[in-house]
């Protein structure tokens, strides 16, 4: 994953993180469900971009 990347992936994932709590401090369920989707979607990015550091480990 570069450098670039993982900023971005980090980037979302506090965003959906402040989104949340937002959404719990003014109870608004929908913000807060898309605060955790957000989460999930940069879980989602890193995962996949550890996946292709894993693999081109090993392919060297």
């Amino acid at each position: 994953m570069g450098l670039d990347d993982k900023a971005k992936t980090a980037a979302k994932d506090l965003e959906g993180k402040t989104q949340e709590a937002v959404g719990k401090m003014t109870d608004n369920h929908e913000s807060q469900a898309k605060g955790k989707a957000k989460q999930a979607e940069a879980k989602v990015e890193k995962a996949v971009e550890d996946g292709k550091d894993n693999i081109k480990s090993a392919l060297k």
